[in-house]
């Protein structure tokens, strides 16, 4: 079994479902436990998800009191007394998604970081997650918000629409520990935030990308991006990835990098690389390579250089021309920032 996990969700007046919130996923859990709920559920196979009421919380909770799964047992014991739809849902192969339960469940395995980005197959994601009104009460259909929004009126209340979105924020649904996150509302469900981030209020994480341990965010990282340990994102910088029309480079950033303000790029980095303030480096863009006395060796793309460590690339403030020089000092952050999230 890839992955199992119990939800509780939201779903519109026609039945179906908005959005699935899972408090403990579990990945490849103990053929043991897996048989006992098969049992219990008559779970055939495959990937699917089987809708739960009281008396089978009720039976779930004793299934997992009597195996000493105690974490397991509380949550259903909470589920029970719901009126909520509440949810089960199997992932026996990492496959092509076929719902939304399975597409939240593989979004909470990624904040939970118990994948990495690119580690977890998301085909057909974006059908499966309905454009919803993200408000002061939950989901709600974008077709219902009105009357919604109408009927609080009318009893006193006030329905504040926070976004309109496929994507929720993270931090209604998992908050990893050890992190810093000034604007939670930059960091979509399915960003993995590795200890030691701290994203600050103009920082932005996509779903399928993130930080591998201590870093710095004050750009974008866009889906599909990896950022190394120690890196160091400045403000109002840019990772492009494949969805934001960055062909089908896959772009990472390696560790102990520094991407300047306002500067953006589209090709993978290794470890130690700087990017000159407000230099956007694409693939396609052409390259002077220099010496060790700063002369020009050749002209390359910048796609040429992919992966490479130790870069440090700037704008010629007189030619306009793009450079690139070997490093001979590393970049490091700041370990009093990012000691004590």
């Amino acid at each position: 079994m890839f992955s199992l996990a119990i939800g509780i969700g939201t779903k519109n007046n026609k039945g179906e479902w908005l959005e699935v919130y899972y408090p403990k996923p579990l990945m490849h859990p103990e053929a043991k436990l897996v048989e006992a709920i098969q049992n219990l559920i008559q779970y055939e196979g495959g990937n699917t998800y089987a809708e739960l009421d009281s008396e089978t919380c009720h039976a779930l909770e004793e299934l997992f009191e009597n195996l000493g799964e105690k974490e397991l047992a509380r949550i259903m014991l909470s589920l029970e007394e719901s009126d909520r739809p509440r949810v089960i849902t199997f992932l026996e192969t990492d496959s092509a998604l076929t719902s939304t339960p399975e597409a939240y469940l593989k979004l909470h395995l990624l904040s939970h970081r118990m994948v990495k980005p690119h580690g977890v197959n998301l085909q057909g994601i974006f059908p499966l997650l309905p454009n919803v009104a993200w408000t002061s009460e939950g989901a709600i259909d974008l077709a219902e918000l009105q009357e919604r929004q109408l009927k609080a009126r009318a009893e006193g209340r006030y329905l504040s629409v926070n976004s309109v979105d496929k994507f929720p924020k993270m931090t209604d649904y998992v908050v990893p520990a050890g992190v810093r996150i000034a604007h939670t509302a930059r960091v979509r469900l399915g960003a993995y935030v590795g200890e030691g981030t701290t994203v600050m209020h103009e920082g932005f994480i996509n779903f399928n990308a993130g930080t591998e341990g201590k870093s710095m965010v004050e750009g974008r990282i866009s889906a599909g991006i990896w950022v190394g340990e120690g890196s160091d994102l400045g403000g109002g910088c840019s990772t492009m990835g494949t969805l934001s029309g960055g062909n089908d480079i896959v772009v990472s950033i390696g560790r102990n990098c520094l991407i300047g303000a306002e500067a953006g790029v589209n090709i993978p980095l290794g470890d130690h690389c700087t990017i000159e303030a407000g230099l956007y480096l694409t693939a396609g863009s052409k390259v002077t390579l220099l010496d060790n006395e700063r002369n020009p060796v050749e002209t390359v793309k910048a796609s040429t250089l992919s992966g490479q460590s130790n870069l440090l690339f700037w704008r010629n403030s007189q030619t306009g021309a793009v450079e690139c020089l070997t490093k001979k000092t590393a970049f490091s952050l700041n370990d009093e920032l990012h000691a004590h999230n």
